[in-house]
């Protein structure tokens, strides 16, 4: 789940300060955005910050630091403070970006890594998640950006990020379609959902099941159906005038989710045709299937 900061001001230099909860995702997110140009810096004093952020050029990387309950002077409210003075600036664009999970995942996580948590280490690993959210809520109230981790991948993560971060010249909305499976949920990140289980399905074709919407074989059968084309034009007649105005309203990331049964035939190939088509448009596009097989 993300939820869209302001824009950012031309001209300034851009700070992104990361903070969360530990195990969801900040040290991805922070090596994300060095992938995206900036320069990271990780667990940062907050006693370092404002004379460092004063040595960035006028011109330079933008920065990303990450500043979490690791940090030996850490304070969510001195934290908040050096938020407030630095977006108080004219020359700083500077952003908090609170990355959040669910505990429960949280605890498997800590659990599969054989990891102890930074504020339990003689205690359960649940003590620690508790005590963190608890510290570190005042940051989440505040964040301009908040990223929750719960059911992302780490691809996915660092899509959101690189549509939220792109570099002067690559702003505007950024598309990112995915087809998934209705038995195994729906994404959680989605922002329009999209049935397509009412056309014909060719799981029920013994020769077709093994392959996928991107085989021409399953392409054929869907294109045959007498409701496709029609469906696929009152899709996009829908989402064509809807596109300009989340663009224009400054939405700068928009999730469109097409499920089918199983994720594997009919969503995926909808989902390629959606891509494509959003790509004659010019938009920057993501494409990915949820629930298909690495090796389809």
């Amino acid at each position: 789940m993300m939820d869209a900061p302001p824009r950012s001001r031309d001209g300034a230099r851009r700070v992104i300060l990361i903070t969360g909860l530990s195990g969801a995702g900040m040290t991805t997110a922070l090596k994300s955005l060095e992938d995206l140009g900036h320069e990271a810096i990780d667990n940062l004093p907050l006693a370092l910050m404002p004379p460092l952020v004063d040595q960035i050029e006028p011109h330079g990387r933008p920065l990303a630091i990450t500043i979490d309950s690791r940090t030996r002077d850490f304070s969510a409210d001195a934290l908040v403070a050096h938020v407030k003075a630095l977006q108080a600036r004219e020359d700083i664009d500077a952003r908090l970006l609170f990355v959040d999970c669910d505990p429960d995942v949280l605890q498997r996580r800590f659990t599969e890594t054989r990891r102890r948590h930074p504020l339990a280490i003689d205690r359960p690993v649940s003590d620690g998640i508790s005590r963190e959210q608890q510290i570190v809520a005042p940051l989440r109230d505040q964040a301009d950006l908040v990223i929750d981790t719960s059911i992302l991948t780490i691809h996915e993560l660092r899509r959101f990020l690189a549509a939220e971060f792109a570099e002067p010249g690559e702003s505007g909305l950024f598309v990112f379609v995915t087809s998934f499976a209705f038995r195994r949920g729906l994404p959680r990140e989605a922002d329009l959902v999209f049935d397509v289980r009412f056309l014909d399905n060719p799981h029920w074709d013994p020769e077709l099941r093994p392959l996928t919407g991107l085989d021409a074989a399953v392409q054929t059968v869907i294109l045959q159906d007498p409701d496709f084309d029609g469906f696929l034009d009152r899709l996009t007649g829908l989402l064509g005038p809807l596109l300009p105005r989340y663009n224009r309203e400054g939405k700068s990331y928009l999730t469109v989710a097409v499920g089918c049964s199983g994720g594997r035939h009919r969503s995926v190939f909808v989902a390629e045709r959606l891509a494509s088509w959003l790509s004659g448009l010019n938009y920057r596009v993501g494409l990915a299937h949820r629930d298909l097989p690495a090796a389809s």
